[in-house]
């Protein structure tokens, strides 16, 4: 007969408990408290720069805008005495669907004969043609009340800065407002809004046109001829014409002058 065997079960409360224990504890969490707050400062940093680039990237892409046409003048004295070039273009531009407002004073015009390129800034563009700190760089006698000013001093007249006496009409563009509901348009302050429309003016005049001391471009009396842009748009010329906002998609204009201006003072070229 087999021996009765017990068992027995020996229960331990004890635990380990110990400075080294509590350290560890203590370390675990603030390195959780340490990542949780670089996490939540990256996320921050990261979402702040996401929505700047996403603004900015929306204003690339909506700022846009359209030229509806472009029709050419030709300077004269008379309407059977004309210049056999192309002295004055005339761009009809409005924004796009959804664009934002653009501010025509940092526009930058570039037009090309194929021979010349003039880049053309805002005629109250006072930073452009300055020098560093200064604000001296506006065309001479720029008025901030009345574009038919503007207009003939950008034909007619010339512009120092610094002692640097260059033409307005290879330097300079003008504009007029076309439509503005809200006038919020201005000379001194060209901004563009949604459903503004305004026109451009660009002096193409030649050299040939200076020196026959045209008395009109258009309606402008210049009295003593257009002064020459260094353009010469005379029949098949081949013109290109870019025009870039501060921000923004830039928009380009190519045509070919007609082959003969014929007896016509405006002549429709774009589109």
């Amino acid at each position: 007969m087999k021996a009765n065997r017990r068992k027995t079960l020996y229960k331990n409360t004890s635990a380990q408990v110990g400075i080294g224990t509590l350290i560890i504890f203590i370390a675990m969490v603030l390195v959780a408290a340490v990542a949780a707050a670089v996490l939540i400062q990256t996320s921050g940093t990261l979402q702040q720069k996401a929505q700047s680039t996403g603004k900015q990237a929306t204003q690339e892409v909506s700022s846009n805008l359209m030229v509806k046409n472009i029709e050419g003048v030709r300077a004269k004295n008379t309407a059977v005495d004309m210049s056999s070039t192309i002295d004055l273009l005339k761009l009809k531009v409005a924004l796009n669907v959804g664009s934002s407002p653009v501010d025509v004073n940092q526009v930058v015009i570039s037009i090309t004969d194929g021979t010349t390129a003039n880049n053309l800034v805002y005629a109250g563009n006072s930073k452009s043609y300055a020098s560093t700190g200064a604000s001296n760089g506006a065309m001479e006698g720029f008025s901030s009340t009345s574009a038919a000013t503007n207009l003939l001093k950008l034909l007619t007249a010339n512009t120092t800065v610094s002692g640097t006496v260059f033409d307005n009409s290879n330097h300079y563009f003008t504009v007029d407002r076309v439509r503005d509901e809200d006038s919020s348009f201005s000379q001194s302050n060209p901004v563009m809004n949604t459903g503004d429309m305004i026109m451009m003016y660009i002096s193409t005049s030649s050299a040939a046109a200076e020196t026959a001391n045209y008395a009109y471009v258009a309606t402008t009396s210049t009295t003593t001829g257009p002064i020459d842009s260094g353009l010469n748009l005379v029949p098949r010329s081949v013109v290109n014409i870019i025009l870039t906002p501060e921000s923004g998609v830039s928009t380009n204009a190519d045509f070919v002058t007609p082959s003969s201006y014929g007896v016509k003072e405006t002549v429709q070229l774009y589109p």
